[in-house]
């Protein structure tokens, strides 16, 4: 396979799991996927944003954030977050450390 297709494959399979998150699935919370899988809809956008930055675009958190969820990040909180319980937030300060860092 060349490496346009390859490009090709993974930006579509990239846009399904986008597609699949923000519309088929947005009940499921970011602190549920991040403590089950060590990542969620707010790694993505960063990741998202961290390409573009090494490829010398200037992106920040901001944009990055409402380039992944189609909208300012504090509309997708407002209209799909949940409060979550002390149980999940201490699970997620472990996979948060574990999977992105301390900081």
């Amino acid at each position: 396979m060349d490496d346009a297709t390859r490009t090709e494959l993974e930006a579509a399979a990239f846009r399904a799991l986008r597609e699949h998150l923000m519309v088929k699935r947005p009940d499921v919370q970011n602190i549920d996927l991040m403590n089950l899988a060590g990542f969620c809809r707010n790694c993505l956008s960063r990741w998202y944003q961290e390409a573009a930055n090494a490829r010398g675009i200037e992106m920040t958190k901001e944009e990055g954030r409402e380039a992944f969820y189609g909208q300012p990040y504090a509309e997708w909180v407002a209209a799909h977050q949940t409060p979550a319980d002390a149980e999940k937030q201490a699970a997620f300060k472990k996979a948060f450390a574990e999977n992105v860092g301390k900081g």
